[in-house]
């Protein structure tokens, strides 16, 4: 019965396209031509704009913002990355589900079953009704989907990172926990300027992620500060492949980081 009605429904399908419809070439070719070149012309359009409008000076901005900004400093210590607006809802799958228990589960898991259940739901519900209403699965579907990208971007493109300032504050308690010379100090001012907790854990502090190690007893491996620095500003040389490298922190704020993790002894170390 349900075959006789689809080859009925295909029939009919086949006669309204001879009688109504209208060929694919030239009608649907012809419409989208024109929309590509509308679009294109709108995105020249603005590229024309802000180009005309902004000067030639860093920072002077048009209509539509800056030509260009400041220089990029590599060896910025307060640089939060981002990431662009359109991965917002991983960037926040990423702070719930942590390293490494879960974080393939939230990284590959959950988007792989949302495309699944996407790529299939047309094949899931095969009803040729067309109004929304009357079609309960693939409206529950979409406002989910809906819902649950939105709010994840939402939720990732406001969520607080571990700022430096915040980090900063913690740095007189490892000072005094630690017993840190001077310079140690300020490594560790460094240490927490330049992000190293958005992946390492300190006295309680910071992120455990992509399997990234607790630092607060690294000194008491034996390590001296200039192994330490040599470590931090080129992992790769060591065998770590993740670690990115800090080589553009220079020289004097490498030594500064060695000295202060070769001082670096764990929980009462200083007394």
């Amino acid at each position: 019965m349900a075959n006789e009605q689809e080859r009925a429904y295909f029939k009919r399908y086949k006669e309204d396209v001879e009688t109504r419809g209208k060929p694919f070439h030239p009608w649907a070719m012809f419409h989208d031509t024109v929309m590509s070149l509308v679009v294109v012309s709108v995105i020249v359009a603005l590229a024309c704009v802000w180009y005309f409008t902004s000067g030639e000076e860093a920072g002077e901005s048009g209509i539509l913002g800056p030509r260009y900004t400041e220089e990029a400093d590599p060896g910025t210590t307060s640089f939060i990355p981002r990431p662009d607006w359109y991965f917002f809802f991983l960037f926040y799958l990423l702070r719930i589900f942590k390293w490494p228990e879960s974080v393939v589960l939230g990284t590959v898991g959950i988007p792989t079953i949302a495309l699944i259940l996407l790529f299939a739901l047309p094949f899931m519900d095969r009803r040729r009704e067309r109004r929304i209403v009357r079609r309960p699965v693939a409206l529950v579907g979409a406002l989910l989907v809906i819902a649950s990208m939105g709010i994840l971007t939402y939720k990732g493109a406001t969520a607080e990172e571990s700022l430096a300032s915040e980090n900063v504050e913690l740095v007189d308690e490892w000072v005094q926990e630690q017993g840190l010379s001077e310079e140690g100090e300020q490594g560790a001012t460094l240490f927490a300027q330049s992000g190293c907790q958005s992946c390492h854990t300190y006295l309680g502090s910071g992120s455990a992620n992509l399997g990234a190690p607790d630092l607060s007893d690294i000194g008491a491996s034996g390590q001296s500060a200039e192994e330490l620095a040599a470590y931090v500003a080129n992992p790769a040389e060591f065998g770590n492949q993740v670690m990115p490298a800090y080589a553009s922190l220079g020289e004097e704020n490498l030594m500064l980081l060695g000295t202060f993790l070769a001082e670096s002894t764990g929980e009462g170390g200083g007394e």
